[in-house]
């Protein structure tokens, strides 16, 4: 959202970011959503809708035209049985998709899957507007000790970097991560990065990593400061992502951005976010995935390759041409 305010006040453009809630240490960045109706001439809104939302509401309550920037919602059947409040929370954020509809100037989604779905519901017009992300996060030193250890450690690393949630099926990466150290890799390592989504799956991955003998295999990371993640990503040999849903996805091109090979399951909007710079698997078999991560590591020319396309692919993501495709997909409500 900071990078979509600089982009509109380089143009121009007057931009407040307005918040539900924020960390004490954020809220000087933006005003609390009460805000909105004061008055003010010439205005629209861009509504960053990603789960359910109490600002929805205020929303009907405001004349100004709105622009809704889909970020996608995860379908709730695929946590509800693990965490139910928040798969409500879910289908709260579906319901008010479909109600905005009516009242959308304009629809854009952070990727054509996602505007497919806008356009299901009745939204017109509609476009895609990219995320607007450092995918390189350019500038980022590593923790230094971290990186030593990590490249110290005997055998490949595998990474994943997001939520530890049911729907983005780490536990299908620890199955995976079995079979590698049994039939190619006997010392590779998985390292899952990212805090939990709420409190129950995690509890179960931990008993299923433990009933595996995989403790000293896969490494629960946790969330992480910048410094330590970026020593992550340049102590990685292969990016991992077995999700079953994604609107983008957005670490498959950070770690492309860091040149990080990356084997994927190919669900929803991943195919479209990796663009054929990555391998991807289509069958939820934990061989095939163990066997494509085996040849990514062994086989150089497809290592090389995948390098090659994912460097093409963070350029294409980069925030210079990505903010240049956002502005263009506002044209309908700018002029």
């Amino acid at each position: 959202m900071l990078n979509v305010q600089s982009l509109l006040r380089s143009h121009g453009i007057d931009s407040e970011i307005f918040y539900e809630s924020a960390a004490a240490e954020l809220r000087h960045l933006g005003r609390p959503i009460d805000d909105i109706f004061e008055p003010v001439a010439n205005r629209a809104f861009l509504f960053q809708l990603a789960i359910g939302s109490p600002g929805f509401e205020m929303m009907w309550r405001v004349d100004d035209p709105f622009v809704v920037n889909y970020h996608n919602i995860t379908p709730a059947s695929l946590i509800g049985e693990w965490e139910p409040e928040i798969a409500a929370g879910l289908a709260y954020g579906r319901h008010q998709l479909a109600e905005l509809a009516e009242r959308c100037t304009l629809g854009l989604g952070v990727t054509r899957y996602n505007e497919l779905e806008l356009i299901d519901l009745g939204y017109t017009p509609t476009g895609v507007a990219p995320l607007l992300l450092d995918m390189r996060h350019q500038g980022r030193q590593p923790d230094r000790a971290l990186l030593d250890r990590l490249n110290s450690q005997d055998g490949p690393l595998l990474l994943y970097v997001g939520k530890i949630a049911p729907h983005k099926a780490p536990h299908d990466l620890v199955a995976m991560v079995a079979l590698l150290r049994e039939l190619y890799h006997p010392h590779a390592r998985l390292a899952l990065v990212g805090t939990p989504l709420g409190t129950t799956y995690i509890e179960a991955l931990a008993a299923y990593i433990d009933s595996c003998n995989l403790n000293d295999a896969v490494d629960l990371v946790g969330g992480l400061s910048g410094e330590q993640l970026e020593a992550y990503w340049q102590a990685a040999d292969v990016y991992v992502s077995a999700s079953q849903h994604e609107g983008f996805c957005a670490p498959l091109i950070e770690a492309m951005g860091h040149e990080v090979p990356v084997v994927a399951r190919s669900a929803a909007a991943v195919p479209e976010t990796v663009g054929g710079a990555a391998l991807l698997i289509d069958n939820d078999s934990a061989l095939s995935f163990a066997a494509s991560v085996d040849r990514v590591i062994r086989d150089e020319s497809l290592r090389g390759f995948l390098i090659d396309q994912g460097r093409i692919r963070a350029d294409y993501f980069d925030l210079g041409p990505a903010s240049t495709r956002f502005f263009e997909a506002l044209a309908p409500i700018l002029g």
